[in-house]
């Protein structure tokens, strides 16, 4: 029976390739036929080896498929990036006014309140300069001390000399009523006069020829032509009467016209003054608005000497040391809030089919190791290349499509533990559930 066994059969390539090389030692003997009784039981041991091999490799596949599987409907549900950091407000300090900082209070890392002092100016000038202010005020409110009491005191002058300028005008024309009442009794009296004394000259007439007659005495004569004589004096008088009340009569007419003009300038002029009293009242008073103005700047200047944080937050650069001089304008510290911070993340534009507003996220912080919860506040209103400082120009040259990514702002919920040791600038992985 030894004699008539079958040779072995030759292993296979595939099969042979695997045990040399799970046995790397074994020579060329290892490769030979066995012979004697152990060739059926190799027989029967070498086809199982390729059958466990494929019942790995086939399991192995299905884990696969079935991570694949499980991975496509995780990613189904959720939206992630690597694209993402904590974000808040950075508040730059900056001096308000100019001079020598004398003190610094604060240290690169220090957490600051809203309201503490960071910094302080050297206070000299600025004491100086309010000082001089508050005088300025007070020089101010005196000369409108002094000149309000003008305007009352120009209308009661316009007005007494209103009045005065009526009643010198009422009283010439009262002198003058009666001047024209003298001319005209004069007048009359003349007329009588006249007729008197042409009698008296026809009686001195008369007598004149009855003396020379013989016919009366001389003392009729003389007493005829005495008569004649004062009545022709009395005429002339009377004459000389009239003329001076005409004098008169023209002379009130004048002083009427001048009282007149006078009158009417006072009444004229009155509101005027005092309206150029009243203006001249409230350039003093706008005078003192202006001091009072200057004297707010000046102590405003002065408080502004104490840089006092604005925001309560950690002190992240400092560029400010005793001795420096200081301008407007010019950033001191620069300090980033602890409240209020957010996630903003840069998804892939075709990550946003299923995301919106309200949204839930859960994100990962590699710096403190902790998952955080949160939710989609807004997504943003551009890509990010196209609030570049240099936007992309798509219409020059050759084109090549590139997927854009989107910040999208995720709110982190309040009340979480480690929270308050988020910083600023933080990496952050975030998880977006879209279904």
């Amino acid at each position: 029976m030894a004699t008539s066994a079958p040779t072995a059969p030759t292993v296979p390539l595939s099969v042979t390739a695997p045990l040399t090389a799970q046995n790397p030692v074994a020579g060329p003997a290892s490769l030979a036929p066995p012979t004697g009784g152990t060739a059926g039981a190799a027989d029967s041991v070498r086809p199982a080896a390729p059958s466990r091999r494929r019942y790995v490799f086939i399991a192995a596949a299905i884990v696969l498929a079935a991570a694949g599987t499980a991975y496509w409907l995780h990613s189904r549900h959720f939206e992630e990036t690597d694209d993402a950091q904590i974000d808040g407000s950075i508040s730059s300090v900056s001096a308000r006014i100019s001079g020598t900082v004398v003190a610094v209070h604060v240290l690169e890392n220090q957490l600051i309140k809203e309201g503490d002092v960071i910094a302080e100016i050297d206070p000299t000038d600025l004491q100086i300069e309010l000082d001089e202010a508050k005088a300025q005020v007070a020089q101010a409110q005196a000369q409108l001390d002094a000149e309000d009491p003008n305007v009352p005191i120009t209308m009661a002058s316009n007005v007494s000399a209103l009045a005065g300028a009526q009643s010198d005008l009422a009283s010439a024309q009262a002198s003058l009523s009666g001047a024209r009442k003298d001319v005209d009794q004069l007048t009359a009296q003349i007329a009588q006069a006249e007729a008197n004394n042409r009698q008296a000259q026809i009686e001195k007439g008369r007598s004149e020829k009855l003396v020379a007659q013989g016919a009366v005495a001389q003392s009729d004569y003389d007493s005829h032509l005495n008569a004649a004589v004062a009545s022709a004096a009395n005429v002339d008088a009377l004459r000389q009467s009239l003329a001076a009340a005409k004098d008169r009569v023209a002379q009130q007419q004048a002083m009427i016209g001048a009282f007149s003009s006078k009158f009417t300038e006072i009444k004229s002029n009155a509101p005027r003054q005092v309206a150029t009293r009243q203006a001249s009242l409230g350039v003093r008073q706008a005078a003192l608005e202006v001091a009072r103005a200057q004297e707010a700047a000046a102590e405003k200047n002065l408080s502004y000497g104490r840089i006092l944080a604005p925001v309560t937050g950690i002190v992240a650069k400092k560029a400010v040391a005793i001795g420096d001089h200081v301008s407007p304008g010019q950033q001191l510290v620069a300090i980033t809030q602890t409240q209020g911070l957010y996630v903003t993340a840069n998804f892939r534009e075709n990550q946003l089919e299923r995301m919106n507003p309200g949204q839930p996220a859960t994100m990962h912080v590699d710096a403190i190791g902790v998952d955080l919860n949160g939710s989609v506040e807004s997504i943003g209103g551009a890509t990010g290349s196209r609030l570049s400082v240099l936007p992309p120009e798509n219409a020059s040259g050759n084109y090549v499509k590139v997927v854009q990514r989107i910040p999208v702002r995720i709110h982190i919920d309040d009340g979480q533990a480690s929270i308050d040791r988020l910083r600023i600038g933080m990496s952050v992985e975030p998880e977006v559930t879209v279904r």
